[in-house]
């Protein structure tokens, strides 16, 4: 149990650096440059505000984490496009509020070096596109239908 736990930081701390070390990554599909914040970071250790996923969730998503660049740097097509409006955190007048705003996600979905990955890139209003989530591989339902994960790029 201990040699998972030292396994697990040590995944964390690797990929923690490498995406710090990531500023932007030019995507061919949206001709444009994805950036990588903190938000992404973030997102792939909480599931929401204050609720962290699970260890093994965090470690999958860590492990995919060096072929993001890549698959964005190759995607030539868009698999997913969802837009919504949601309250966004943001900081206001030295403070913290959520804000209703327009919200987009776009979805790349590759097959690399045996991993099914799906990428989530997010733009909030008219502000630049940046990397949201990596989600691991999928399921199939009993209906031999592909579930991807909850279905929710906000949440996935």
């Amino acid at each position: 149990m201990q040699q998972e736990i030292n396994d697990f930081e040590e995944i964390r701390i690797e990929a923690e650096n490498f995406y710090k070390n990531l500023k932007e990554v030019y995507c061919p599909y949206l001709k444009e440059k994805i950036f990588f914040n903190s938000n992404g970071l973030e997102h792939i250790k909480f599931k929401a505000y204050d609720k962290p996923r699970l260890d093994d969730s965090q470690r999958m998503r860590f492990k995919l984490l060096p072929l993001v660049p890549e698959i964005l740097q190759k995607s030539h097509t868009l698999q997913g496009y969802r837009e919504t409006k949601r309250f966004e955190r943001v900081r206001k007048h030295n403070r913290t509020e959520s804000v209703l705003q327009f919200v987009s996600y776009y979805e790349f979905i590759a097959m690399v070096k045996r991993n099914r990955i799906k990428i989530v890139i997010k733009q909030i209003e008219s502000g630049p596109k940046f990397f949201w989530s990596v989600i691991p591989f999928w399921r199939m339902g009993s209906d031999k239908t592909r579930i991807f994960f909850e279905g929710s790029p906000e949440e996935d």
